[in-house]
């Protein structure tokens, strides 16, 4: 019989344990994708399902719109990762992991295709639409890893080797090396038991975290210089021209909005990053944090974004400068509805 851990029957209800299995057991053909623009979370998750498959006798697809990022080329399956044009047509199931909407996925799900393939959505963000067949979205847990643990536990994959490498990593990476405010101890009891299997935090922190090119390094200190702080609201934009200026790439602004919301003058950081999407149109990539007591995820959702309290984000298509003073200015009135909405302390109360 398989042992669950306290924390599995939490965050793993045993109706939905029972449907997963329900979907899984009988598929033959399994899809698993995860969003655009990958993550460590994303990349760790997808993997990390690849392997806990892989224990019950599948041979999945992972595929991802988006190349990863080399920098996470440590992970054991990463150069078993696909591209959209590698995707078949028919699947008997499609897992869909840090994935909070459909368009998430990008080119790598056809729904005119694939439109009536079950989906099984993984997710831990709190704007998730509920658009899969079976939805299993956990926005207690700080990664989709964090989940994967439990769904690990609960299929019988040993938490060792390959799979903890994989769920470590997105767990190091979207709590910023297990410093963001959602750390609780369930996270640490996880980071814990895949340590125990064999992945190492130091390792994978400086593959990651603290890993950044000369080029990245130049680019941040131009973006930084030009930085602009209101109303305790931090942002800065990042334009094409300087990041060819720089001779940097794609990625290397990636982590700024982390580091901004690290003014001791801030409450929300944002970052603003123009991008060529693959339809070959200019976009505008939002990143948004806050630090503890605020929330940037309604911020994100307005402008049909989604994420989490602490960390959100969304894609427009306005130009570059318009969009920064637009969502800059969405967030500085979210952080004063937020503080008008706290209860003030009793002694500032007036009386008559």
């Amino acid at each position: 019989m398989t042992q669950v851990s306290p924390a599995g029957a939490l965050f793993l209800p045993p109706e939905i344990e029972s449907a997963i299995r329900s979907a899984i057991n009988p598929a033959e053909r399994i899809l698993c994708v995860s969003h655009v623009s990958p993550d460590g979370d994303a990349i760790g998750s997808l993997l990390g399902m690849g392997w806990i498959l892989c224990h019950l006798g599948k041979q999945p697809t992972l595929a991802l719109a988006d190349r990863p990022s080399a920098d996470f080329d440590y992970i054991p399956g990463f150069d078993q990762i696909v591209g959209a044009s590698a995707v078949a047509d028919v699947y008997d199931l499609i897992i869909c992991l840090d994935v909070s909407s459909q368009d998430r996925m990008g080119s790598v799900y056809r729904p005119e295709v694939q439109g009536q393939t079950p989906l099984l959505v993984i997710d831990h963000h709190i704007t998730n639409t509920n658009f899969g067949t079976l939805n299993w979205v956990q926005p207690r847990c700080a990664a989709v890893c964090q989940m994967l643990v439990y769904l690990a536990d609960a299929m019988g994959a040993p938490i060792a080797g390959n799979l903890a490498v994989a769920l470590l990593t997105g767990l190091i990476t979207d709590t910023l090396g297990l410093r963001t405010s959602n750390t609780d101890a369930h996270v640490l009891q996880a980071a814990m038991r895949l340590t125990d299997g064999g992945a190492t935090i130091h390792e994978i922190v400086a593959r990651t975290i603290q890993s950044r090119s000369f080029a990245g390094m130049r680019l941040w200190g131009t973006i930084l210089s030009e930085a602009k702080l209101q109303d305790r609201v931090i942002w800065a934009t990042i334009s094409r021209a300087q990041r060819k200026q720089a001779g940097a790439q794609e990625g290397d602004g990636e982590g700024l909005s982390g580091f901004l919301i690290s003014a001791k003058e801030a409450d929300i950081g944002a970052t603003f990053t123009e991008r060529v999407n693959k339809a070959g149109e200019i976009v505008v990539e939002c990143s948004f944090r806050a630090k503890p007591g605020f929330d940037v995820s309604q911020v994100a959702l307005s402008f049909d974004g989604g994420g989490h309290p602490p960390a959100a984000g969304c894609t427009l298509t306005e130009p570059l400068q318009e969009v920064a003073a637009q969502v800059s200015a969405a967030l500085k009135e979210a952080r004063r509805s937020q503080l008008a909405a706290r209860p003030q302390p009793a002694g500032n109360a007036t009386h008559g």
